[in-house]
Formats: C-alpha cells, sequence, structure tokens
C-alpha cells in the first residue's frame, strides 16, 4: 500500500510540474503574438505615410514639369523679340551688332582715357605744387635748426707781440733765427714796419698754426736760437698732432656717430686747420651733418646714417696727396679704404656728380653741402653766387 501511494503521489507531482511549464510557454507565445501584432501596426502606418509622401512627390513633379514647360515657352518667345529688336536695330542704324558693340567700347575708351589723361594731369601738377612747397619747407626749417658760425679764416696769421724790440730777437744775427723758424714751419714769416706785430704767412693753417705757438713759447721763454727753435717746434708739432686727435674724437661724440675708424678721427681733427672758399672745413662739414640729419628725419629716413655722411663728405679736402683726383672721389676712396657702409662711400663720392647717386642719401648729402656752402657769409662769393648755389 505505502507503494502505492507514494506512486500516485509522484504522478500527481509530476502532473502539476508539466501544468505549470505548459502556462509558462503558453505566456510567452502570448508574449510574443502581442509583439508582432504591435509591429505589424507600425509597418503598416509607415506604409501608408510612405504613400502619401509618394503622392504627394507625383504631384510636385507633374506641378515642375508643367511650370518648366510653361518657362520653356517664355524663353523662346523673350528669344524670338530679341532676335526681332536686334534686326530692327541692325536695319535702323545700318550696323551689325558686333559693329555696334565695337563702337560703343571705343567711345567709353576713349572718353576713360581722356578722363584718365585729365585726372593723371591734376594729380602730377598736384604733387609738383606740393613737392615744391615741401622742399622748401624741409630747406627753411633744416637751415633754422641750425646754429653757425659766420667768422672766415684767411691765409695769414698775426702774431702780436709786446714791442718792436722782439722783432730783432726773432731776426737773429745774420737772420739765423728766421730761417731756421721758417726751415722748421714751412711758413713764411714777414716782419716789417707793422706796429707790435709779425704776419704769418702760408696756405697750410696747422704750419701756421705750429708756427704761431712756437713764436708764443720762444718769447714767452726768451731764449731764441736755431738749436732751440727746432727743439720747440718739434714739441708743438707733437701737441697739434694731439690736439688734431682730440678735436676729431670730439666732435664724433657731440654728433652721436660711434665705431669710425681712427684714421677719420683723425682727418676730421685736421678739418680744424682746412678751409674751402674761407669756409673753416670742420665746421661746414658738422653743419652739413647736423642739416643732413633734420632733412632725413622730415623724409622718413635715418638720420644717424645722414649725419655719418655729412660730416664725412668732404673727407677728401683733408689728405695733401692725390691731387690729380676730385674731392669727393679722394673721399669715397678713404670711406671705402676705412670701412664705411656703401650708401655713405656713394654719398661722399656723389656730392659733386663724379659718381651716379644709387641711394636717398646722396642727393640729401649734395643739397646740404649746397645749403651750408651758399648761406651769406660762409665763403667768399658774392652775393649772386649764393642764390644760384641754393637754387
Amino acid at each position: 500500500k505505502n507503494k502505492l501511494l507514494e506512486a500516485k503521489e509522484e504522478i500527481i507531482s509530476m502532473k502539476a510540474e508539466a501544468e505549470k511549464q505548459a502556462n509558462a510557454r503558453t505566456s510567452k507565445i502570448q508574449i510574443t503574438e502581442n509583439r508582432l501584432k504591435q509591429r505589424e501596426m507600425s509597418l503598416n502606418q509607415r506604409q501608408e505615410e510612405l504613400g502619401k509622401k509618394g503622392n504627394e512627390i507625383d504631384t510636385l513633379r507633374v506641378n515642375l514639369e508643367n511650370q518648366q514647360e510653361l518657362l520653356d515657352k517664355k524663353s523662346a518667345e523673350l528669344e524670338k523679340v530679341y532676335r526681332q529688336s536686334v534686326e530692327q536695330l541692325e536695319t535702323i542704324s545700318g550696323l551689325s551688332a558686333d559693329e555696334a558693340r565695337e563702337r560703343l567700347v571705343e567711345s567709353v575708351k576713349e572718353e576713360a582715357k581722356t578722363n584718365a589723361q585729365s585726372y593723371i594731369n591734376e594729380i602730377m601738377e598736384e604733387a609738383k605744387m606740393t613737392a615744391n612747397k615741401e622742399a622748401k619747407r624741409i630747406v627753411v626749417q633744416s637751415i633754422q635748426r641750425v646754429a653757425t658760425e659766420t667768422a672766415i679764416e684767411n691765409a695769414v696769421t698775426v702774431f702780436h707781440i709786446d714791442s718792436d724790440e722782439v722783432k730783432g730777437r726773432i731776426i737773429g744775427r745774420e737772420g739765423r733765427n728766421i730761417r731756421a723758424l721758417e726751415a722748421a714751419t714751412g711758413v713764411e714769416i714777414v716782419v716789417d714796419d707793422t706796429p707790435e706785430a709779425i704776419v704769418l704767412s702760408g696756405f697750410d693753417p696747422v704750419r701756421r698754426e705750429i708756427a704761431r705757438l712756437s713764436l708764443h713759447q720762444l718769447v714767452a721763454d726768451g731764449r731764441i736760437h736755431p738749436a732751440r727753435i727746432e727743439e720747440v717746434v718739434s714739441k708743438v708739432k707733437k701737441q697739434i698732432e694731439e690736439e688734431i686727435v682730440e678735436t676729431g674724437k670730439r666732435t664724433v661724440i657731440d654728433l652721436g656717430i660711434h665705431g669710425m675708424h681712427p684714421e677719420l678721427i683723425r682727418l676730421i681733427g685736421k678739418m680744424k686747420y682746412r678751409s674751402s672758399y674761407g669756409q673753416n672745413l670742420l665746421q661746414h662739414s658738422r653743419e652739413t651733418a647736423n642739416l643732413c640729419a633734420i632733412m632725413a628725419a622730415e623724409l622718413g629716413l635715418n638720420p644717424k646714417k645722414a649725419r655719418r655722411a655729412g660730416l664725412l663728405h668732404d673727407i677728401g679736402k683733408v689728405p695733401d696727396d692725390e691731387p690729380e683726383l676730385p674731392h669727393a672721389m679722394i673721399g669715397m676712396k678713404l670711406a671705402e679704404k676705412y670701412k664705411e657702409k656703401p650708401d655713405i662711400c656713394n654719398a661722399i663720392g656723389s656730392h659733386h656728380d663724379e659718381v651716379e647717386m644709387t641711394t636717398l642719401l646722396a642727393p640729401i648729402v649734395q643739397v646740404c653741402d649746397a645749403i651750408s656752402g651758399a648761406r651769406p657769409g660762409a665763403r667768399h662769393e658774392i652775393v649772386e653766387a649764393y642764390m644760384k648755389r641754393l637754387n
């Protein structure tokens, strides 16, 4: 009996489990069927929408085709009207369309040329007036901003003495002292009836200055004889050479110029004892340098370079060698030798047109050199020459 009961219970349990699994499967199938139905409904809706859009597109296509057909007709009509109009114009004017177009273009071109030329002439005339006015303004302003000395050195130096008794001591026994002094200095010493004065004559201002200082020391010392004369002149020459170098250094420092070769600085110092047409060369060169700097600044160029070129423009007047060359050419060779920049060398060499001007510095130096030399009182020239040089 027990075994029979256990078998019945097991059968009942298995049956319940089977029903449970069957119910679960049925539930899953139902869920899947619902999803499929929803998808089917969604697909049907999309299909309907696509059908509607397809109908709309077909309608638009038909409308566009109708409009295009209408436009083609209108375009053909306009083309026909245009050709008829052109034919009528050609008949009336006696010209083809190409000929009429060409004539119209030529007429417009000619009118444009005339207007353009007139405009160009106006601009050129205005530019000339403006340029002349601006050039005069720059020149006048440059002159006004440069303070200058007007004293002119001569070819003689007068040495003043306390009494005429000193003249005899300077001449010496049988003229030995004066001959020794002239030989040592290279200057002619004129002792005449001029009261309390001795004239030192010579074209080299350095030699005249050496003679003047030597005489001053000899007279002050009281010992005047050939050996003493040679000793004093030798010392004075050394003193003058030192002063020349110092003058050159002071000049470049005053003008704010740097990096110049020592030999060029020495030649600048020597300008103090040189003159051109009676105008002191150092004074003229400094004046030209300052004018160049002012004018360059007004024109938007480098004022430092212009000042340097202006200071060196007459450096070729200092050396005594190569007299057969123009001083501008000598100056250019010196500047090249001592490594000055090409534009500065060209400005030096071309300021009297011996070489072609290749830089904007060159005409500035030329103009400022003329301004400095042309002002009244600067040189031994007549008034008419001033105006000619300045123009």
